[in-house]
């Protein structure tokens, strides 16, 4: 029986909170929480089983039949101290066939990010539960996990990487076994993953951990009823906003028209902030508003202001009730939002929903290129400045900047 070992490499043992990346099918999805790194948020992560407890504060949510790999900061061969810098989650493919397509996958992904945050050392756990323990024999159902983690080791070193530790677990759950992938025979029971220090401190900031990344998704499907009342609406309100704009045109006051404009969405905000939800009506008021550049640039301020929140719960509703190309704006409006605030799981997702609705969205394409290269949201803050000096030459003015 191989020992019940859960102390990590002393090189591992001190944790600082991790950026966010999930990058699903074609690269991975990047985690959460892109905190800074002060010593006060320092977390003593000691053990194996609290590390791999601590994956679902980490990440957002409970990954399921996912890989998920660990870029520790430059720092790591320090005795005592690792910085985890980003979180990457894949989805776990196993297949016969696939597994040295995944694997190279996962390194050239992984490579990246580690890259942007200047470091070579990684850790890594499986989470399936098609996994068999080290004491079940493979040949009664599932797969060890062993031979696909080797290959992915190897692709890792080749690009250049270091893995200081390679783990897997059926579920994260309390009382689930764990086991190494590489190195000396260790098992372990994983800890109560709402007691983690991590969850702790996602609790505490107001951070929820979902139980699947479908419950992400779900946030952003469609709402067909609202969409067909929008779609009814949307065309009439389009046509009133061109004549406005014409007028304002004729008379040199498109800059009135584009600061009222701007106005009216942000009264919806404030609406929304009081707990009134917007009407179909008002929704296609708001996305034809979104169609003037200005405007929309102008919003992105609002990602690091006092009503972020409730801006994000606007551009989701939007984002919901409507088809097309329309749909790309709110839906990358909700993407930065996530991003500054660390979510990098639910800003992919709007960005997939986004290059969806419009392929060629240059801001969601840069959003989504800077997420997969796992850039910390604190580079991207110039675009909610210029958001700021976009509506102050509007005539309007953000607030302060809060975050």
């Amino acid at each position: 029986m191989p020992p019940t070992d859960d102390s990590l490499p002393d090189p591992l043992a001190g944790v600082v909170l991790p950026p966010p990346v999930d990058v699903t099918t074609e690269c991975g999805e990047a985690a959460p929480r892109y905190g800074a790194s002060g010593p006060e948020q320092r977390l003593r992560l000691d053990a194996v089983g609290e590390l791999i407890a601590a994956l679902p504060a980490l990440v957002g949510f409970f990954p399921q039949r996912s890989l998920v790999v660990a870029v520790l900061g430059p720092e790591a061969a320090l005795a005592g101290v690792a910085e985890i810098r980003s979180v990457v989650r894949f989805d776990l493919e196993p297949g016969e066939g696939r597994v040295a397509e995944a694997a190279a996958r996962y390194a050239a992904c992984t490579v990246n990010i580690a890259t942007t945050s200047q470091s070579r050392d990684v850790l890594a756990v499986m989470v399936d539960d098609r996994l068999v323990t080290p004491a079940v024999s493979e040949a009664t159902a599932g797969f060890s996990g062993t031979r696909l983690m080797s290959r992915v080791v190897r692709c890792f070193e080749r690009e250049g990487l270091r893995v200081g530790g390679a783990w897997a677990t059926r579920g994260i759950a309390a009382g689930m076994p764990w086991w190494n992938l590489s190195g000396s025979p260790r098992v372990g029971k994983l800890p109560d993953p709402a007691a983690s220090a991590v969850a702790l401190a996602n609790v505490l900031e107001g951070r929820a951990i979902l139980p699947s990344r479908d419950e992400l998704v779900a946030l952003l499907e469609p709402d067909e009823e609202l969409r067909a009342n929008v779609a009814a609406r949307i065309g009439s309100v389009a046509t009133r906003a061109r004549t406005g704009f014409v007028r304002a045109l004729r008379c040199g006051d498109v800059l009135g028209y584009r600061r009222r404009a701007l106005e009216g969405v942000l009264q919806q905000i404030a609406a929304m902030e009081s707990g009134t939800i917007p009407d179909a009506e008002e929704i296609a008021a708001a996305l034809v508003t979104l169609r003037e550049r200005a405007v929309r640039d102008a919003l992105f301020g609002l990602a690091v202001g006092d009503h972020a929140d409730a801006a994000e719960r606007l551009w989701m509703r939007l984002a919901r009730a409507c088809t097309g190309p329309d749909r790309a704006d709110p839906a990358t409006l909700v993407a930065y939002s996530a991003y500054v605030r660390g979510d990098g799981p639910f800003a992919g997702i709007a960005l997939e929903v986004a290059l969806r609705a419009d392929p060629t969205h240059a801001m969601a394409v840069l959003l989504d290129t800077a997420l997969r290269a796992g850039m910390r949201p604190s580079h991207l803050r110039k675009l909610a400045r210029s958001g700021y000096d976009t509506a102050a030459c509007l005539g309007v003015d953000l607030g302060p900047m809060r975050r």
